[in-house]
């Protein structure tokens, strides 16, 4: 017989087992499950791409399945916690968006992309926001707020989807884009905090509000960047670490950065990006290391993002606000960012065709939603219908202008050559040096120094060919006279001249219409040539005033913007292209018989 208190016990130690595996059960299931669902993210993402599918409609789609109608039947309702991992997320994301932006390309497009960021995201939300308060017959803070939650454009998701199809972009284009989706998401962030604070404080004074608020997030975002950027990386770059450590100090101290800001009161979204573009156009310790982890980080915090935004949503609640939110979308998509765009790239002269691809690229996605979360935390009454309406008008940007954004580059002749897929690529941090790469080629029968047979060709200056591998094997002298497809050839360079290496070396797949021959013609002269003489030589008639000119002066004479490759301009029965540049210099010139 056993005593009662020792049945007791012995039930009471089996019942507490059983809690036990139960919950180590339900932790293996979660973990299961949450893998599963990231890995299948990334899965389709390499199906999607093929179909132009712009991923971030991807990943709504799932965490939708996921969510409350769905057949996951998950149910997540905690608001601040949704905003806490949005916001955190976006930081992410906007810090490895400035490690990745190049200050070398800023000559082109900082000021055109600063007043999108700027002046281009009022104007967007100030038009929205007159067409809501007219159809809507919401107030005017209210509309206005509406217009201000969708006023930012998510570039970074054009880019995956230019990138997954293979397109390269005219740098004026690109690097206006590139810059102003870095950018722009402060000012949107600030106008929607700005009006909430005066719907919720009537009585304040609208002009000094603003101009307060405005002082304090922008000042305060810009110092902290800039000067937490500057000690991060001296941080880094002084403090001897285990290579694993640089990115994640890296991380910590951007997600610092972010923290302290916002408790100041400033814009730590400003303040991350800026942080971010400080450390990456620096010599940094692991750089390489560094940029690698960021960019799955912030891949991984886009892909959970935007499962947790498709959870929460109610997909039966987008159906009453279908109307509102389509010809909300269409005012914005069609007249609000075209007229944005027109007005603030008007002074710097581009050409009708990049201006309409601008303004059409005007893709809506993360910051927006999360934005939308931030009436329901202030707990205005109509934060429900515009998160719905929000939302909609997100998925309607995705699939419209996400689907559209590669055939629109073609058709606007943006497009240029691509140059930018490697074997291999590493980063050499060597101390006191100059900055290089080890690059890797594979040879095939299409890289232009096999196919064409190229019996003298010219290294970029600071490339240096460190071996030579054919059928495996090391070949004992550096036979870059001798190349066949197949062969290895490893090469150091300094990055500013891996686009002439790629030229040389890159094996692609590309359709005839953007071959070298194509896009820059079947001859290739210095930018210090005299027009006169190429006229001459190729039979085209050129101007009395302009014989004695050089193909550099002549093309900057003709062309309404700063030049960038890919410029043309066509001289009688020659078209003269613009093929290579050294910063703001036209060094080679593509010349294409018409």
């Amino acid at each position: 017989m056993v005593p009662v208190a020792e049945k007791g016990e012995a039930r009471s130690g089996l019942t507490g087992r059983s809690v036990t595996l139960t919950a180590m059960d339900w932790t293996h299931q979660i973990i299961f499950f949450g893998a599963l669902v990231v890995l299948g993210s990334i899965l389709s993402s390499v199906v999607t791409s093929r179909l132009g599918v712009p991923l971030l409609l991807v990943f709504l789609g799932i965490g939708m399945l996921l969510g409350p109608e769905g057949p996951g039947g998950l149910i997540f309702e905690n608001i601040p916690l949704a905003h806490l991992f949005g916001s955190a997320a976006l930081a992410v994301i906007l810090f490895d968006g400035g490690l990745r932006t190049s200050v070398r390309n800023f000559r082109i497009g900082l000021k055109p992309a600063l007043g999108l960021a700027t002046v281009g995201v009022v104007l967007t939300s100030g038009l929205t926001g007159l067409f809501a308060y007219w159809w809507l017959g919401l107030s005017w803070l209210e509309s206005l707020l509406l217009g201000a939650i969708v006023g930012s454009t998510d570039a970074a998701a054009v880019f995956s989807l230019l990138h997954s199809r293979g397109l390269e972009l005219k740098s004026r284009v690109g690097t206006t884009l590139e810059i102003e989706s870095g950018s722009n998401d402060p000012m949107a962030i600030f106008l929607t905090i700005v009006l909430i604070e005066l719907i919720l404080m009537p009585d304040a004074t609208f002009g000094w509000l603003v101009v307060a608020e405005f002082a304090q997030q922008m000042g305060l975002g810009a110092a902290f960047g800039l000067l937490g950027g500057l000690v991060l990386l001296g941080v880094i770059n002084r403090l001897p670490m285990s290579p694993g450590f640089y990115p994640l100090a890296a991380l910590a101290g951007a997600l610092l950065i972010f923290g302290v800001t916002g408790m100041l009161g400033g814009s730590g979204f400003l303040a991350v990006y800026l942080a971010g573009l400080v450390m990456g156009n620096r010599s940094m310790e692991s750089s390489q290391n560094i940029k690698r982890f960021h960019d799955g980080i912030a891949s991984l915090s886009q892909i959970g993002m935007f499962l947790m935004l498709g959870v929460i949503v109610t997909p039966s609640e987008l159906l009453p606000v279908a109307l509102d939110a389509g010809l909300l979308a269409a005012v914005l998509i069609l007249l609000a960012r075209p007229i944005a765009v027109a007005v603030c790239l008007a002074p710097f002269r581009f050409p009708w065709r990049e201006q309409v691809f601008i303004g059409w690229v005007g893709l809506r996605g993360a910051v927006p939603i999360i934005l939308a979360l931030f009436p329901l935390l202030a707990g205005l009454g109509s934060a429900e219908y515009f998160f719905h309406v929000v939302f909609f008008v997100v998925l309607i940007s995705l699939v419209v202008q996400g689907w559209t954004v590669a055939p629109a580059a073609r058709w606007l002749g943006l497009e240029l050559p691509p140059n930018s897929a490697r074997v291999q690529r590493t980063h050499l941090d060597i101390p006191g040096q100059q900055e290089m790469e080890l690059i890797g080629y594979r040879l095939a029968e299409n890289t232009p120094v096999v196919r064409e047979a190229w019996s003298n060709f010219r290294l970029p200056r600071s490339a240096r060919v460190v071996a030579h591998l054919r059928g495996g094997r090391l070949l004992d002298g550096l036979e870059v006279l001798d190349l066949r497809a197949g062969d290895h050839l490893f090469i150091m360079v300094a990055p500013n001249e891996l686009p002439d290496l790629d030229r040389l070396f890159l094996a692609t797949e590309v359709p005839d219409r953007l071959s070298e021959r194509s896009v820059f013609g079947e001859f290739v002269l210095n930018g210090n040539a005299q027009l006169g003489a190429v006229a001459v030589a190729y039979g085209a008639t050129v101007p009395v005033e302009d014989r004695g000119r050089t193909l550099e002066e002549f093309l900057r004479s003709r062309l309404v913007a700063e030049p960038v490759v890919g410029d043309a301009v066509d001289l009688d029965r020659v078209r003269l292209v613009v093929r290579e540049m050294e910063g703001a210099r036209i060094t080679r010139v593509g010349l294409k018989l018409l």
